[in-house]
């Protein structure tokens, strides 16, 4: 069952039930001056999870105007193409570097079906093109007036290479996408989401820098959730990106395989996790939020593309 909870007056947080467990994939409303935003509407798989929440906040689909991405992975933003379809006046705004994998989508089927395979349309579900008419094209930069909100799009590479972060100056709101990365809600424990191609630890410690020098009052989390210590919040979330990446580098210069580098990685982390918590389906929901296979995938690659002198 969908879950929205009312953060203020005009914020909605939504969370979709992927995979059967709450709290795990995150979308924010936002209502104002005759506009409804979606911030990352999620996978086509929650499609109607996501229009039930939006009922369920007291709007309808066709009031939605604004659709917007932090970045255009499947689980943020796999849904939009669909969702154009219920939404005859809602525009979809994302970075410059993923509109064309929204308007045209056979790389990104044909590359997420090589990783999922025969589970790709159970996870993620029909991945629809976005008509050309309907997109609206972000650059660092470029401020917006949404829903009564202006907000600020700030260029924040490092987890995606089309990722943008969304700051509300008025208020102190962020919102991270997964350029914050991950931390479930209750569990004082952040997990670096690492998937392949785009993995950049320079970029990304640099779009950190940028986020702590915003001064946000709250960062609100795609996975999941809102944290407000954020210089706090981010600096672990550096700590373990330089960690883990320091493990599998070292793994790689050992000979070590990617099996043997995922055991490893396992072996040495699960225990920060279990020692944060004490939910016994933590580890799983953090798998299921970013899982250590495509960690270690990403990881890999970004050391033979970056950094081959390192290997």
């Amino acid at each position: 069952m969908t879950s929205v909870t009312r953060l203020d007056a005009t914020t909605w947080q939504i969370s979709l039930p992927f995979r059967g467990e709450e709290e795990i994939i995150g979308s924010y409303l936002l209502a104002g001056n005759n506009e409804v935003a979606i911030i990352d509407p999620g996978p086509e798989s929650m499609l109607e999870p996501l229009l039930a929440a939006i009922a369920q906040a007291g709007f309808r689909p066709e009031d939605v105007t604004h659709l917007l991405a932090t970045h255009v992975h499947l689980d943020h933003a796999g849904a939009v193409g669909s969702l154009v379809k219920r939404m005859p006046t809602a525009t979809v705004y994302a970075h410059s570097k993923g509109i064309p994998h929204l308007i045209d989508t056979t790389k990104v089927v044909a590359s997420a079906t090589r990783i999922y395979g025969e589970r790709m349309h159970q996870l993620w579900g029909d991945i629809e093109p976005v008509p050309a008419e309907r997109v609206q094209t972000l650059e660092g930069g470029d401020v917006l007036t949404v829903a009564g909100r202006r907000l600020a799009v700030h260029y924040t590479p490092g987890h995606a290479i089309h990722h943008v972060v969304f700051f509300d100056e008025h208020t102190g709101d962020l919102f991270a996408g997964d350029t914050a990365g991950v931390r479930l809600q209750s569990v004082d424990y952040v997990r670096p989401p690492t998937p392949p191609p785009d993995i950049d630890l320079e970029a990304w410690f640099e779009s950190i820098d940028a986020i702590k020098n915003l001064r946000p009052v709250v960062l609100y989390l795609g996975h999941f959730g809102a944290t407000r210590d954020a210089p706090r919040h981010l600096e672990l979330l550096r700590s373990q990106l330089l960690s883990w990446g320091h493990l599998v580098l070292e793994a790689m210069r050992a000979g070590k395989n990617e099996q043997e580098i995922l055991a490893q990685l396992i072996a040495q982390t699960e225990p920060e996790l279990q020692r944060a918590t004490s939910d016994p389906t933590a580890l799983t929901r953090y798998e299921i939020a970013t899982n250590y296979a495509m960690t270690v995938q990403g990881y890999m690659r970004y050391w033979k593309k970056k950094h081959p002198e390192r290997l």
